[in-house]
C-alpha cells in the first residue's frame, strides 16, 4: 500500500542527501542530570557511525562489554549525531588517555556530566534536528513555505520513516518470514530487530489507512461519505479489509458527526488515546476529547502488534485488527499517530539555493517523514 500523505498538494522536487553537512541530530534528554551518582553521563557526538556500531568502539576502548553502556535512543549512521550514554564511573577513570582513539573513529565527548541512574532506551523527551534541501528555487520555496505553515499548524503522522525499513525498504519481509517460522537466525538482536521492523510496517499500514479514511471524511458530503464506505475497493489493502463491517453500516447521523469533528484525522469510538507529549493511555471519550485532540493535548495511537498491549475497541479496533499480526509474540506497544512540529524555523538562502530548516520532534518520529510529507512523494535519498 503507498503511503497516503495528511497534505493534499501536488509532488514538490528538491535534493535531499542525508549526509553529516545537511542532516545534524541533537538528542534532548527526559529529564535534567543530578551531576551526582555512580554514572558517568556522556554527550556524545558521533559521525559515519549509528548508535550501536558508536556503542562497540566504546566497549573497546574501554575494555568493558556493550551492555555495560547504556543510551535512550538510535541514531542514524548518515546524519551528524549527538546523544547522551551512561557508563557507571568505575570504568572511566582513564577516559581522558582515550579520547584520542575515540577522534580517530570520529566520535567527540562533547560535554560530561554525572547521574543516579543508568540510560535506558525511551530516556529522552526528543531530537532537535537541522535539515538542508537544496535545489530550491524561489518558486519552491513559496510552495514550502505554504505547506510548513499548515504543517506547523496541524502536526503530521507519525510514520516510521524509511531508515527503519533497510537499504531496500523490504527487511520486514524476513521479519514476516522469522514470525512465520520460514526463517530463524542465529543472532538474537537482528531476529528481534527484522521483527520490529515488521510491526514498524504494520503500523504504517494501519495510519495510510485512517488516512485514507480521514480524507474520505474531510473531502465528501454525508451521503457521499455513506456511499464510499459502502464500496468493496475501499477495503482493497488486504483479503482482510472486507470484515470492517462497522464503517459500512454507519448511519448518517454518526456520518454526520465524524465528519463534524474539527481536526483532519477522524477518531473513531474505541480508539486509544495518549497523553501527549507525556503521560498514559486511555480509551477515547468522544464527548470530551475531540477537543483536546483539536488542542494538541492527547493524541490517538496505534498499534505496534504483539502480547501484553492495551488494543482499541470497537469500530478502531475492528480496522486496526486488520493490521494486528498475532504470531508475533514479541512485546506490544502503543505509537502515537500524530505528532506536531514544535520550534520551526526556517531560512531561505536564494543564492545557494537551499532551504535550512530547524525544528524538534518527539521521541521515536523520524525527520525524514516531516521531509516526505514536504514533498508529497518518498524522497530521493543519495
Amino acid at each position: 500500500m503507498n503511503k497516503i500523505y495528511s497534505l493534499n498538494h501536488s509532488p514538490i522536487d528538491f535534493y535531499f542527501s542525508q549526509n553529516p553537512r545537511d542532516f545534524i541530530v541533537r538528542e534532548v534528554p527526559l529529564y535534567d542530570f543530578s551531576n551526582d551518582g555512580e554514572h558517568h553521563i556522556l554527550n556524545v557526538r558521533k559521525k559515519g557511525l549509528n548508535t550501536l556500531e558508536m556503542i562497540k568502539i566504546f566497549s573497546a576502548i574501554l575494555g568493558i562489554k556493550s551492555n555495560e553502556i547504556g543510551y535512550s535512543g538510535l541514531k542514524d549512521k548518515n546524519a551528524m549525531t549527538s546523544q547522551y550514554i551512561s557508563i557507571n564511573k568505575k570504568f572511566t577513570q582513564n577516559l581522558d588517555s582515550k579520547l584520542s582513539l575515540l577522534e580517530a573513529k570520529n566520535i567527540k565527548i562533547l560535554s560530561s556530566t554525572y547521574h543516579n541512574n543508568k540510560l535506558k532506551i525511551g530516556h529522552l523527551k526528543g531530537n532537535n534536528f537541522f535539515i538542508r534541501l537544496k535545489k530550491i528555487t524561489p518558486n519552491i520555496f513559496e510552495k514550502i513555505n505554504s505547506v510548513l505553515k499548515v504543517i506547523e499548524k496541524n502536526g503530521l503522522p507519525n510514520y516510521f520513516g524509511y531508515q527503519r525499513f533497510g537499504k531496500d525498504g523490504d527487511n520486514f519481509l524476513e521479519g514476516k518470514k522469522i514470525i512465520q517460522g520460514e526463517l530463524k537466525l542465529k543472532n538474537r538482536k537482528m531476529n528481534d530487530f527484522l521483527i520490529s521492523a515488521y510491526q514498524s510496517f504494520l503500523f504504517n499500514q494501519w495510519l495510510s489507512f485512517r488516512l485514507k479514511i480521514s480524507k474520505i471524511f474531510d473531502s465528501f458530503e454525508p451521503q457521499e461519505i455513506l456511499q464510499a464506505l459502502q464500496m468493496q475497493n475501499l477495503f482493497d489493502i488486504s483479503e482482510n479489509h472486507s470484515s470492517i463491517q462497522s464503517l459500512k453500516i454507519l448511519d448518517i447521523a454518526k456520518i454526520k458527526a465524524i465528519k463534524n469533528q474539527p481536526f483532519f484525522f477522524r477518531l473513531f469510538e474505541g480508539d486509544i488515546m495518549h497523553h501527549y507529549p507525556h503521560g498514559k493511555a486511555f480509551e477515547l471519550e468522544i464527548q470530551n476529547d475531540i477537543s483536546r485532540f483539536y488542542n494538541k493535548t492527547i493524541t490517538p495511537t496505534g498499534l505496534l502488534s504483539g502480547e501484553k498491549v492495551l488494543n482499541a475497541s470497537s469500530i478502531a479496533r475492528e480496522i486496526e485488527s486488520c493490521f494486528d499480526d498475532k504470531l508475533i509474540k514479541s512485546p506490544g506497544a502503543r505509537r502515537f499517530g500524530w505528532i506536531w512540529v514544535e520550534n520551526l524555523k526556517y531560512n531561505y538562502i536564494q543564492e545557494n539555493a537551499w532551504l535550512e530548516l530547524e525544528f524538534f520532534l518527539p521521541k521515536g518520529s523520524y525527520a525524514t517523514t516531516l521531509i516526505e510529507e514536504i514533498a508529497h512523494q518518498n524522497v530521493k535519498i543519495d
